[in-house]
């Protein structure tokens, strides 16, 4: 494991520390290759995207209609899922979708401001919503639990997901994906595609993908760059869903060891994660150190060299000055995961301003916020932590403004509506507000 002490680094130094994957996501080159396929989808749809099936994942699909999944595929699904995942993937669900059913809870809500003047606010479910899910470093059932069981309790009226086939397995998708989509009433609206193009196939529709106007899931850099472009084209995405990263809080009253194994959870994810410890412990570092090996070799080799990468090419321990300091830090770091495992973790997590999620207290793993908690998990990374949320069903919801006056009160606003209908050259604006309060006037 890496380690900086933060008060020595240069601004370059810093900067790396902090930049993460996000530089090769806005990459120029990476850019405009996406966005090649990009156009491509966009000119030719159907036909597009099967080319890119083919160049990119090695999969030749005789037609359009392929690309969908068949009733055949979910039943193969269903026997091929072992008795225990289906038992975790419906625990998994009814955990989200209780944190999402206590979401919805006073979302609409009106009040007299002040009298005569009532406002409020209320909810509808976006028209259509199209949901991502990867392929290609594992089997993520997890990830479409976490998109689709929100957009369902939202009642979203359209709602596709696109997944890569599995890597080597011809045109195959991952059965326990399939397992979760069928449990969340998704069955028919599975479609396989390349990351890229799939992106690009929800976002313009093509003969066989729906068109949508949100689109959702985590991703390669290149899938991150994705659905940045397709913005351009009036579609919504959650900013940025990018290469996983964790950062641990923690003072000397932490466990090393489970230390140690919280920042290799993160790490497995791939090269391209981050995994960072922040202390003012030089002591705990050097115990973390020495627990990191042996948890290291209980991994298989693969997984082992993605979490070597992620804690000495990407993250590592930063070793600050005090808790000041590392509050600082973490708030600049904006992680997508955050723990905190301090002697007095609740009243520090109350100080973190920037984060996707905050697991508190030393007895919180990152792995059960992944799959068992509810809470959210698809979650901003690259720093997006500072402007953006996790996705929740609020993700899948859009929200009215309410507002209602009686006479007498219009009345009272007559100086205001029209002096700033004058100042900004409205003459209909102060009509619109003359010409009810004539006949107010009229019929007193």
């Amino acid at each position: 494991m890496r380690v900086y002490k933060y008060g020595e680094l240069n601004d370059e130094q810093r900067a790396a520390l902090l930049e993460r994957g996000g530089a090769k996501m806005l990459d120029d080159e990476l850019q405009e290759q996406v966005d090649g396929v990009v156009q491509d989808v966009r000119e030719r749809g159907d036909v597009a995207v099967l080319d890119a099936l083919d160049r990119f994942d090695g999969v030749r699909l005789e037609s359009p209609e392929d690309q969908r999944v068949s009733e055949e595929e979910f039943e193969a699904a269903r026997r091929e899922t072992s008795a225990p995942l289906l038992q975790a993937i419906r625990e998994s669900i009814s955990a989200v979708r209780a944190y999402s059913e206590r979401a919805m809870q006073d979302l609409d809500w009106t009040e007299e401001i002040s009298p005569g003047l009532m406002v409020g606010e209320r909810h509808t479910p976006v028209t259509n919503a199209g949901l991502y899910v990867p392929s290609g470093k594992g089997s993520f059932p997890s990830v479409l639990v976490q998109l689709g069981t929100p957009a369902v309790v939202a009642a979203v009226p359209e709602v596709a997901v696109v997944v890569p086939p599995v890597r080597g397995a011809r045109e195959k998708i991952d059965p326990s994906v399939l397992v979760v989509a069928d449990e969340l009433g998704l069955r028919g609206n599975v479609y396989r595609a390349n990351g890229v193009a799939g992106v690009a196939a929800l976002a313009f529709g093509t003969e066989t993908i729906p068109k949508v106007r949100l689109v959702v899931g985590p991703g390669s850099p290149p899938v991150s760059a994705a659905q940045v472009l397709v913005q351009r084209y009036g579609v919504v995405t959650q900013m940025v869903l990018g290469p996983s990263e964790s950062l641990i809080l923690a003072d000397g009253s932490a466990d090393p060891r489970i230390l140690a194994a919280d920042l290799l959870n993160e790490a497995e994810h791939g090269p391209d994660s981050a995994s960072v410890l922040v202390t003012w412990s030089r002591e705990l570092v050097d115990a973390v150190q020495e627990e990191l090996p042996p948890l290291l070799k209980n991994l298989p080799e693969w997984r082992r060299d993605f979490a070597k990468s992620s804690i000495t090419e990407r993250g590592g321990a930063v070793i600050v000055e005090d808790l000041e300091e590392a509050l600082a830090f973490a708030d600049e770091f904006a992680p997508e995961h955050m723990m905190v495992a301090c002697e007095d973790s609740w009243g520090v997590a109350e100080r973190v301003n920037n984060a996707g999620e905050i697991l508190v207290g030393h007895r919180t793993p990152l792995s059960a916020a992944n799959f068992a908690t509810g809470s959210p998990a698809a979650l901003p990374t690259n720093g997006f932590a500072k402007v953006s949320s996790p996705v929740t069903v609020k993700t899948f919801l859009k929200f009215s403004s309410l507002a209602s006056l009686s006479d007498g009160t219009l009345w009272g606003m007559r100086e205001t509506i029209g002096e700033l209908a004058d100042h900004e050259g409205f003459p209909a604006h102060r009509q619109s507000m003359e010409v009810r309060l004539r006949d107010a006037a009229l019929t007193g």
